[in-house]
């Protein structure tokens, strides 16, 4: 189990706060992260979901969520997801994002990233994580594809 999942695990026993204690942790080792502060719902391997929150630090000049900062929750979950998922012997870097935006994301949006266990064994070293950012009424407002490139740890 990797040290990021580990940690989830701890944290996200302890209702309510332990999710928001690791959401803050997780924004301190990538601080860019910090700024959409992410709130982790679910972190798994091969899933991960965090919301960002509407509010005024965010807003794009329609009112609604801007686009990059749901791109910012989408990379937050995508890079757990990849913590979670990548096996001890590889390494993992994102190469690229292709997103659409689809409606105006005019409340919170959960943004969700998966990718299948065989993508983490395969020895392709393009791995496409497919994301996602839905309000709560599932709405689709963002979806796309990050791109990493996994290879073996050196030793």
């Amino acid at each position: 189990m990797t040290q990021v999942l580990r940690l989830w695990r701890t944290a996200s026993k302890v209702p309510v706060v332990g999710p928001r204690v690791f959401s803050i942790l997780f924004g301190q080792r990538a601080p860019y992260f910090a700024s959409v502060r992410p709130r982790f719902t679910v972190l798994e391997p091969n899933r991960a979901e965090l919301v960002v929150r509407k509010r005024r630090r965010v807003h794009n000049h329609l009112g609604t969520v801007h686009a990059i900062a749901l791109c910012n929750g989408l990379e937050a979950a995508m890079g757990a997801l990849a913590e979670a998922s990548v096996p001890a012997e590889r390494r993992w870097i994102p190469k690229g994002m292709e997103v659409a935006y689809t409606a105006k994301a005019t409340g919170d949006v959960t943004c969700i990233a998966e990718t299948d266990p065989a993508q983490w064994t395969s020895t392709e070293p393009d791995l496409p994580v497919r994301v996602r950012g839905e309000l709560a009424d599932g709405t689709v407002v963002i979806e796309g594809v990050i791109r990493l490139w996994v290879t073996p740890r050196r030793s």
